[in-house]
């Protein structure tokens, strides 16, 4: 991150929070003409900076209201288990966050669920996973903050 100078983190800083933008928008608000803009833009995607773009969706008006985290203890802890247990994870369409973890419970998941019995039915998807020893599920009652935006480091 360190080789990013102050128009590629105003790049990144706008484009995460609007990537609807056009080139010329774009180019306007950092200062530059449209294909420096665009080649800085590429050289950001082929980094791996930018690793993809996509519309973010308002799960309430999908119908998909709660979101619960569910924290998941395993009494195995091999890599071909681990391998399963990602891949049960990606197949699930209602996870949409999952990390392991250090500490008490091996991973967190947050799960979005159009009610309590849609969650029910996932997990007892998800409990049908071999290993699994313990899962505690936590029900958020409101969101205070969601973003995909990061913080972008200042330069040196």
């Amino acid at each position: 991150m360190s080789s990013l100078d102050a128009i590629d983190r105003q790049l990144l800083a706008i484009l995460q929070s609007d990537v609807s933008l056009s080139i010329e928008e774009l180019a306007e608000r950092v200062g530059l003409t449209k294909t420096p803009c665009w080649r800085r833009i590429q050289k950001l995607e082929k980094s791996g900076i930018i690793r993809r773009k996509v519309a973010l969706l308002d799960a309430e008006v999908l119908g998909l209201p709660v979101s619960v985290f569910a924290q998941v203890k395993t009494n195995q802890h091999s890599a071909e288990w681990a391998e399963s247990f990602s891949s049960a994870m990606a197949d699930l369409p209602e996870v949409v966050d999952c990390y392991r973890m250090a500490g008490d419970y091996d991973y967190i998941l947050r799960v979005v669920v159009s009610d309590v019995a849609a969650y029910d039915r996932f997990y007892k998807r998800l409990i049908a996973h071999s290993g699994i020893s313990d899962v505690a599920s936590n029900f958020a009652m409101e969101q205070i903050k969601s973003t995909t935006e990061l913080p972008i480091p200042p330069g040196e």
